[in-house]
């Protein structure tokens, strides 16, 4: 039996993971492949929420947390139904923890061919040519790693 080749893209939500799923639409829609959005919530962010609403009796932190998986699940969706809304094939996968690290993760557990990541994200001020969690990626991927640059618009 064939195996299904897989295709990952590291989605964060900014204002270029539009860029970065259509090119992992297309790629997969090429290769026949299947297609897996991940997005990781940054365990720097859910420290300082969980600090920052201590002691207010109405906030539950599970519950923060949960709405969090399910807002960026749908805003994965909403991305794809943009992109590509007859895109059947996909799964999406939200994480917590450190971006890079939930990444590696994600292709040991999934076992992807290759991994689509944007060179800019969330933060335009830091690491200005390439995000710190694309040049983390660089040194540890143990699978091809395919980068689109900020900016970048257009399929082959």
């Amino acid at each position: 039996m064939a195996k299904t080749m897989k295709i990952m893209a590291a989605v964060d939500l900014s204002d270029y993971s539009a860029t970065i799923v259509r090119y992992g639409v297309w790629l997969a829609m090429k290769l026949d492949a299947e297609l897996v959005l991940v997005n990781v919530i940054n365990q720097r962010d859910l420290d300082m929420v969980q600090r920052t609403m201590t002691g207010y009796e109405a906030f539950s932190f599970p519950n923060y947390l949960t709405e969090q998986v399910q807002y960026r699940e749908t805003k994965m969706k909403e991305i794809i139904e943009a992109v590509y809304p007859d895109m059947v094939n996909c799964s999406y996968i939200v994480q917590t923890g450190i971006p890079y690290r939930e990444l590696l993760t994600a292709i040991e557990n999934e076992k992807p061919s290759m991994v689509v990541v944007g060179t800019k994200g969330r933060s335009n001020l830091a690491d200005v040519v390439v995000g710190s969690t694309a040049r983390k990626l660089y040194r540890r991927s143990p699978i091809p790693l395919l980068t689109i640059p900020a900016g970048f618009s257009e399929l082959p």
